[in-house]
């Protein structure tokens, strides 16, 4: 089968980038495969973080992908079709985060012969605007078939197009970080006492993400904890920065890492990590889920969206009712109480094999013989 993917793709970096191209080589298996992605992803001006490019230290994954999708110039909008079509694609497939992107990608689709299947990571994004909807609609009733990763998803999609046709896929574990290291190499390598009870936020720093209860939590924090916040802000630290500054005052054990985290990096940290703390205050899915699942990283997660789905409460980590300070705290002392590291760990190690790429390429080839 020809498979058209268009999204994100090397030179550009960062999670979405690492899902398809995770993606793309297990579909490249058994069919015959070609990567479109943006010539200009977002104007500089939109893009919250520092780059979106792949940087020489970077230990990107690479894609030979077509760079044609200009998202702020219409003309490349037909031209990508064109060349979509011209390469007589069976199925195009697309990744779907956020609205801005519903008028470039709703107009190739209007314009290409293919099966039109998108993976959606929001339907509906986080932080809210009037125009969402629309924008939305107008890109998702030009689509044929859909993938969802959560119940949290699938209900905003079918929100917005109740009749749509749609699969529901757990997120697959990333495995391209590498291998989980030895516990006390890792807390090594980040100069932390091998005895020391490791808390780790990690990803892009962004308002709903809830690092402010994690910090208001760690205020419970004893000299035995320490939280290592590692990601690049997607908003003005600033507003955590008063907060991080008086607990390292009060003796508190931080270590900020206050910026992008190349992939090489990645295993380090959460192999460190005594359990990871995911303390949004909404959430879809998450892909910092998925890569703690791939080092057997317990979380302990707030019930929001689509985390709960990502842990089984008591067995491969804890919910927490609410994003909460407090009771996010006390779900933290009560792992630490009574050590369920490594019972959690021994679950996740079961799920692996159902989160594989694999899996989920197969099941997006069969979906599309449905359509």
């Amino acid at each position: 089968m020809k498979i058209a993917y268009l999204s994100t793709f090397y030179p550009f970096r960062g999670g979405i980038a690492q899902f398809n191209a995770s993606l793309f080589r297990a579909l490249e298996k058994e069919n015959q495969m070609k990567a479109f992605t943006f010539s200009r992803q977002y104007p500089e001006f939109l893009f919250p973080g520092k780059t979106q490019m792949v940087q020489e230290k970077d230990n990107a994954y690479k894609i030979d992908a077509i760079q044609t999708l200009d998202s702020a110039n219409p003309f490349t909008y037909f031209s990508t079709a064109k060349k979509i079509n011209e390469f007589g694609a069976d199925i195009l497939l697309m990744k779907y985060w956020m609205p801005y992107f519903a008028p470039s990608l709703g107009t190739v689709c209007a314009r290409v012969k293919a099966k039109k299947i998108v993976i959606i990571d929001n339907a509906i994004p986080h932080e809210k605007h009037f125009y969402d909807v629309p924008l939305s609609k107008y890109f998702l009733n030009r689509c044929d078939g859909f993938v969802v990763m959560s119940d949290s998803v699938k209900n905003d999609l079918l929100s917005l197009k109740p009749d749509a046709k749609y699969i529901l896929h757990a997120h697959p574990f990333y495995n391209h970080f590498g291998d989980k290291l030895n516990p006390e190499e890792a807390k090594k390598k980040l100069n932390i006492p091998i005895n020391q009870k490791v808390i780790l936020f990690f990803g892009f720093i962004r308002a709903y993400k809830g690092l402010d209860i994690l910090l208001e939590a760690f205020k419970n924090a004893g000299s035995e904890y320490t939280l290592l916040i590692a990601g690049e802000p997607y908003e003005d630290f600033s507003k955590y920065q008063p907060a991080v500054d008086e607990l390292k005052k009060q003796g508190k054990n931080i270590i900020d890492i206050v910026r992008y985290i190349d992939d090489h990096e990645v295993a380090t940290l959460f192999s460190a990590a005594d359990v990871a703390a995911l303390s949004y205050k909404s959430a879809t899915q998450s892909g910092i889920a998925s890569i703690a699942m791939h080092f057997e990283t317990p979380m302990i997660v707030t019930n929001v969206g689509g985390l709960p789905e990502e842990v089984e409460n008591g067995k491969t980590g804890m919910v927490v009712e609410k994003p909460d300070a407090l009771l996010f705290w006390n779900a933290i002392e009560q792992y630490f109480k009574n050590n369920l590291k490594e019972s959690f760990q021994k679950q996740i190690a079961l799920t692996k094999a159902e989160r594989s790429w694999e899996k989920l390429a197969q099941r997006v080839v069969d979906f599309s013989k449905t359509l």
